[in-house]
């Protein structure tokens, strides 16, 4: 991190107590406090009165620190006096994930209607005819991935040069997914003299180099450390082989709500069906699921429908779901920030939460090797599924749960009478009258 420190300027320490504090418009501070939010979160306290005044923003922040609101306020507050012309947005917000696009725009929304202003998504997997209808209907703010965003701009249905403020939500992930290109394509198209603000959970060299070639003398806002937080409890537990699915399944079958992460969609897709087989009704989300489909899974963990969801990481940056207990890794991941990323589901907003990482003795060596780039400290243990030590972490497992089968019901045809009557009774083929 020392490369970003030399050329941005650091963080007043004094911070606004509250939003009004920070120069908030009033109608925005209603807005939040109607969604029951009424204190900013240290990393809005730490950007708002910055960004309101106009200025470039760099923002580093845990998963679940409030970021998005952090962007989302002078976003809208800046462009609440001015006019949108149609396929030409003014305000520009760039993700990473189809996931976390619908969610940021569920944030954004009762903030732009406050200020009079109209909010589109922008994303492939799904039709693009009402993404273009939005923006002919003169959005005001795009939430976009950068791939449908630069196929709607070479059809010629958007166009970027009104941009007065762009945002990159989630730099680093768009960077180790390779959009950097399409990105970088994209702000060049915006007007150089706009607002630029940059919010990521790392803050690497990759992000590094977009910040100098598109930030002017940002303001460098670091709340918090690349590190798990404190309300975190970490658990490493060596399993055998054999025995990962039903030690999985001695985890997640208690009361509380389970985020289980898998290295392929293939095995996503087998742990879910497996879990569900087991009595633990259970979704799953991954790259291969419509993007319908990946909503609906969604929508029935936060619901509650479902306790359990099997993810890939394409769901470690698209999940906003409030009371996620445990998040397992039932497949370490890759490297340490996918690690921190994927924990960050739970103990979000100051509350606690529960990670669990399974190995195997092949694993062990790189497992400890991510551990210490994470700065975590697990609590280590060997366990079988009849481990006591699960039922500790679970808590007292809930019964088996089949799910209803839905049958078609059985359609009782009304007795025929007129000229059909005679049709159907006896064969009629008469000429059909005219």
């Amino acid at each position: 991190m020392t490369a970003l420190s030399t050329d941005y300027t650091s963080a007043s320490s004094s911070r606004p107590v509250s939003f009004a504090d920070a120069g908030v418009p009033a109608p925005l501070v209603a807005a939040l406090a109607a969604s029951g939010i009424t204190v900013p979160f240290p990393i809005q306290a730490a950007t708002l009165p910055d960004a309101l005044a106009g200025r470039d923003i760099l923002g580093r922040g845990q998963t679940g620190s409030g970021k998005t609101l952090g962007f989302s306020i002078p976003l809208v507050a800046r462009l609440a006096d001015g006019y949108t012309s149609a396929c030409r947005p003014r305000g520009l917000v760039l993700v990473p994930t189809r996931e976390l696009a619908g969610q940021v725009k569920a944030v954004l929304a009762p903030l732009a209607k406050a200020a009079g202003l109209s909010v589109v998504t922008v994303y492939g997997g799904v039709p693009q005819k009402p993404q273009v209808a939005g923006l002919r209907d003169r959005a005001d703010i795009v939430v976009a991935c950068p791939g449908r965003l630069a196929d709607l701009i070479e059809q010629g249905h958007c166009h970027l040069g009104d941009v007065e403020i762009s945002v990159l939500d989630e730099a680093d992930h768009m960077a180790d997914l390779g959009f950097l290109p399409i990105v970088r394509r994209l702000l060049d198209m915006t007007p150089p003299d706009g607002q630029r603000m940059l919010f990521s959970a790392t803050l690497d060299r990759a992000v590094d180099v977009l910040a100098r070639r598109f930030m002017h003398r940002p303001a460098h806002h670091d709340i918090g450390l690349a590190e798990a937080p404190a309300a975190m409890t970490h658990h490493l537990l060596s399993v055998a082989p054999a025995d990962r699915v039903a030690v999985v399944t001695a985890l997640v079958g208690g009361s509380g709500r389970s985020l289980v992460f898998a290295r392929t969609k293939h095995a996503a897709r087998r742990l879910a069906r497996q879990l569900t087989t087991a009595g633990i009704p259970s979704a799953e989300l991954h790259g291969d699921l419509s993007q319908g489909a990946r909503e609906r899974n969604l929508a029935s963990f936060a619901a509650g429908v479902v306790r359990v969801i099997v993810a890939t990481d394409v769901a470690a940056r698209g999940i906003h779901v409030d009371g996620i207990d445990l998040v397992i890794h039932a497949d370490p991941p890759a490297e340490h920030k996918a690690y921190l990323h994927r924990s960050g589901r739970t103990a979000r907003a100051g509350a606690a939460g529960t990670v669990i990482t399974l190995q195997t003795q092949a694993q062990t060596s790189d497992v400890r090797a991510l551990m210490r780039k994470a700065a975590v400290v697990p609590l280590t243990a060997t366990v079988t599924p009849g481990s006591a030590l699960l039922r500790s972490i679970a808590g007292e497992p809930v019964g088996p749960v089949t799910l209803p089968v839905i049958r078609p019901t059985a359609i009782v045809a009304a007795p025929a009478t007129g000229h059909g009557a005679a049709a159907l009774s006896s064969g009629f083929r008469g000429r059909r009258r005219r």
